[in-house]
């Protein structure tokens, strides 16, 4: 994303934030290329004083960097929940993508189910897991098997990029399902087993909203874990693929009504699924921060509408303006 940046418009000052939480100043995207920008880099914070209005890096002297947007290139936890977006706020400087509201609820799978629930749209049939239930894991696997018939899923709620998601196709598999999705969230979404394609739609807007067409994964494995996503090169994308008839319609129109119905603005990815046997659509999950790397689907689809890379990271900064 940092390469798409219009320098005739923009002066970008580059943060990253390590696995530890330490903010650090980078110098420039070379030290991002080599990763070295965690040694090199100067302790830096953003205020949340709405009088700072900015970067604070850390040294013998405080040096104070003037911020007027801020593009959070963040996924999972801590950058797609609302957390950061809280902080934006409190600092009283506009951002890129979605506000609190929608990239919490966004971000946490059961709740974004509930919502699209209200909607009427087609999901995955889904049962809530709480961690402490499984202090009694007897009765919270009979409380899955009621509901749901084998194969399913089990996910972390708020757990990003495939992390601790495992299919279950019985009691045992289940059981260690549940364990290992514990450790990544404290609640836990187990859904029925949709098998068909994974359609991906790309969505952008404030006051008006326009979604693509869309992509097709086609992943290296059962289904599109974290390995599958980034380290194994079978793991294709199709941005012209063949769809039965009304799909793509439905697809689109669906991907606004939910992106709405969770105060979404910006940008956001939602998913879907066609179903094998009926080409029925079935919402997936919505991302709020899609990526922006040379595999991410958000950006293709959009240069597939005519709005290159840089165009479109520069409509999305001009959006934090509009909302601000």
């Amino acid at each position: 994303m940092i390469s798409h940046i219009d320098r005739t418009k923009y002066e970008p000052v580059l943060i990253g934030i390590t696995k530890e939480g330490c903010w650090l100043k980078v110098e420039d995207t070379e030290a991002i290329r080599n990763d070295t920008w965690r040694e090199n880099g100067k302790r830096a914070i953003l205020s949340p004083d709405a009088g700072e209005h900015g970067i604070l890096v850390l040294g013998d002297t405080v040096e104070k960097i003037q911020v007027d947007v801020i593009f959070p290139v963040l996924h999972g936890m801590y950058g797609e929940d609302g957390t950061i977006q809280g902080l934006f706020e409190l600092a009283k400087i506009p951002y890129v993508g979605c506000g609190v509201l929608a990239s919490a609820v966004s971000m946490d799978k059961l709740y974004t189910k509930i919502i699209v629930d209200r909607l009427g749209i087609r999901q995955a049939k889904f049962v809530g897991i709480h961690a402490y239930e499984l202090e009694e894991i007897d009765k919270a696997l009979d409380k899955v098997e009621e509901m749901l018939p084998y194969p399913v899923f089990v996910k972390p709620s708020k757990a990003g990029s495939s992390q601790g998601v495992n299919q279950a196709k019985d009691r045992e598999e289940l059981q260690a399902a549940l364990l290992e999705a514990a450790k990544h969230d404290t609640k836990i979404l187990v859904e029925e087993t949709i098998k068909g394609r994974e359609i991906e739609c790309a969505v952008l807007g404030g006051k008006n909203v326009k979604a693509s067409d869309v992509g097709e994964i086609k992943a290296a494995d059962t289904f599109y874990t974290y390995e599958a996503k980034y380290n194994n090169p079978d793991s294709k994308t199709d941005t012209h693929p063949e769809l039965p008839e009304g799909a793509l319609e439905k697809v689109r129109e669906d991907a606004v009504a939910i992106f709405k119905a969770v105060d979404g603005f910006g940008l956001s990815r939602v998913d879907f699924f066609l179903e094998h046997g009926t080409d029925e659509v079935i919402f997936n999950e919505i991302n709020t921060l899609p990526g922006f790397t040379n595999i991410s689907m958000y950006p293709m689809l959009w240069r597939e509408k005519g709005i290159d890379t840089t165009a479109l990271v520069t409509e999305l900064i001009e959006l934090a303006f509009e909302r601000k």
